[in-house]
């Protein structure tokens, strides 16, 4: 029989101290120094502030003081700014659910104060001079006091976690806490381009930003807050449809990063991490990155605020779309459609750098991959071995045999110019008017077939050519089962096959890409496929763009397969003329470009 008594031993119920209740928020709000510098900063962005001064010392823990020159706080409601629910943004729900401020809550001051010995300095453009509260733990009693300070509010908090012991011995150390900082201010000095932002760190001065006021000095700025890389790898996106607007900068697949260290995402113009919008971004890029690199991004989506809300979180850095499925479609389709306009211009790349020492000695070579538009990641590279022209036909003939070229006329419609050569039986050199083209052929052979394979599909289905003798392959029992439910699905994409036996499938006919390729391999792979893991169209498309992507790489160029030069050529020209042809379906560079006169600087040619 069950019984109340642990009821009765437990304590009454009753309300809790105002301070508890405000460390109990704190603990969501401040969960280390930057989530301090995150309210206070956007506090003073809700001031209209123009410039922000923020000191940290001993990475936040010894001392955080956020200065603005915004609006100020008159005297009269200074106290009642420590208290909680205590908000100058929302006054009705209506106002909640078009909120457009950074903070409204009203917990961020009162649960800073809890935990820290706290100071509130303020004046208005119309007083004499500033007023000063604070407390340690809990407000000061007594009036605001008189005190000197320009127009604007500077918020000082020292020994944060002072009277909490327990949540400060969880604190990391000094550099990896300021670090946090540091990724924090940076965020949020993409967010107001007009802001003039000054970041110290034990005296140090670590960024100082000025205003940004056109697109030269916003490009300048996303170079010192993202690196000069980024912003040269970059492409400029601005869409609007829909009551919606995508601005800002995508990176080149080639730009792909080891960690998501250079992803920034803004609504309305506030940080964000969202499931949603990350999905459409990861769609987006599905073709041109490989699993496990990350793109690069500095992006701000603007709609209306009632369409979004932004108080599902207590630190508010998730959001909820009313019409979800229409702002992931903006914004997958707005990058999408980005990437897939670019084309080879050799006359919009930073062309491989060759870094050439000044005065005599061995030669040391850098080049940096340059991909379509901008320079790209880097690649160490170096010309070993010897270049060998290649022969008059190929026994391995991948196009329709063209007339070979005559002499080395490079005309303008071919950006990637005439072929020479191929080298060690993986590269194909070719001359352009901007100096020398090299291409990785099995890449850039890979890219060419996949995207043929995607426009097939899109048109009905890729043509399958029947084997002389089916192929049996054993797959298991459950992979055998798994084939023989997708056996329409395959068709379309240009496998046949049949079921043999309890563990084997009989692959009849498939695409003419893969003619010569290890076909048992292709359908063991497939084993791991699952395009009915969702009903979604999207999902079930990007399995199947998987299987083309797999056929494409097994169907490309092998290396050491001797290519004519009517063949390279023909590469070239289907590169031209294939979208996202700067890199392979893995997203590495398929191409490039070396200028002239760095070839001249490496032969110290004209000295």
């Amino acid at each position: 029989m069950l019984t109340l008594s642990w009821w009765r031993d437990s304590l009454a119920i009753q309300l809790l101290p105002e301070q508890l209740v405000n460390q109990i928020a704190a603990g969501e709000v401040v969960e280390r120094p930057a989530a301090v510098v995150k309210e206070l900063v956007e506090n003073a962005l809700d001031a209209g502030a123009g410039q922000i001064e923020i000191d940290a010392e001993q990475g936040g823990l010894g001392l955080l003081r956020v200065r603005d020159d915004g609006g100020g706080i008159p005297r009269g409601e200074l106290s009642l700014a420590l208290q909680r629910h205590a908000t100058s943004k929302i006054a009705s729900l209506d106002d909640l659910e078009r909120v457009a401020s950074f903070g409204f809550r009203g917990e961020a001051l009162p649960s800073i104060l809890s935990v820290s010995r706290f100071a509130l300095i303020s004046r208005t453009a119309d007083e004499a001079h500033g007023w000063r509260v604070g407390g340690a733990g809990v407000p000061d009693a007594g009036p605001p006091l008189a005190a000197a300070h320009p127009a604007g509010t500077t918020v000082e908090v020292r020994d944060l976690f002072f009277n909490t012991p327990a949540r400060r011995k969880f604190m990391r150390a000094e550099s990896t806490e300021f670090r946090h900082i540091d990724q924090l201010v940076r965020r949020l000095a993409l967010t107001r381009f007009d802001l003039r932002l000054t970041l110290r760190h034990n005296g140090r001065r670590v960024l100082d930003l000025p205003p940004a006021q056109d697109e030269a000095a916003r490009a300048a700025r996303v170079a010192q807050v993202c690196g000069e890389e980024f912003l040269a790898n970059a492409l400029c996106v601005d869409e609007a449809r829909l009551g919606m607007r995508l601005w800002g900068w995508v990176a080149l697949p080639a730009f792909a990063r080891a960690q998501p260290d250079l992803q920034f995402l803004y609504v309305n113009g506030r940080v964000v991490r969202d499931k949603l919008l990350g999905h459409a971004l990861r769609r987006a890029y599905a073709d041109v990155l490989h699993s496990t690199r990350y793109p690069a991004f500095v992006l701000f989506l603007e709609l209306d605020p009632a369409g979004v809300d932004v108080n599902v979180h207590p630190a508010k850095s998730e959001v909820r779309f009313r019409q979800s499925a229409q702002v992931h479609d903006f914004l997958f389709g707005c990058v999408h459609q980005l990437l897939r306009r670019i084309r080879p211009d050799p006359q919009q790349h930073h062309v491989v750098e060759l870094a050439v020492p000044d005065g005599p000695g061995p030669v040391q070579q850098a080049l940096r991959y340059a991909a379509p538009r901008p320079s790209g990641s880097g690649f160490a590279a170096a010309f070993s071995g010897v270049a060998e022209p290649a022969p008059a036909a190929s026994p391995w003939p991948l196009y329709a045999a063209a007339a070979a070229s005559e002499g080395p006329v490079v005309v303008a419609e071919q950006p990637l110019g005439r072929a020479l050569a191929q080298l060690h039986g993986v590269f194909i050199l070719a001359e352009n008017r901007q100096g020398l083209v090299l291409v990785d052929a099995h890449a850039a052979h890979e890219r060419v077939l996949y995207e043929r394979s995607k426009r097939q599909l899109e048109s009905g289905g890729i043509p399958a050519q029947a084997l002389l003798v089916p192929e049996l392959v054993r797959v298991g029992e459950a992979g055998a089962e798994h084939l023989d439910s997708r056996r329409e699905e395959l068709s379309r994409l240009g496998l046949v096959i049949d079921r043999s036996g309890p563990e084997s499938v009989a692959l009849r006919a498939v695409p003419p890409l893969l003619m010569g390729a290890d076909l048992a391999a292709l359908l063991r792979s497939l084993c791991g496929e699952d395009a009915e893991s969702s009903s979604h169209f999207g999902e079930v498309l990007d399995a199947q763009h998987r299987i083309l992507a797999d056929m494409a790489c097994r169907g490309a160029i092998k290396a050491n397969r001797r290519l004519s030069l009517a063949e390279m050529d023909a590469l070239l020209r289907d590169m031209e003329h294939t979208e996202l042809s700067g890199q392979c379906n893995h997203g590495r560079p398929t191409w490039v470009q070396v200028k002239a006169e760095d070839l001249d600087r490496l032969f110290l040619r004209g000295r």
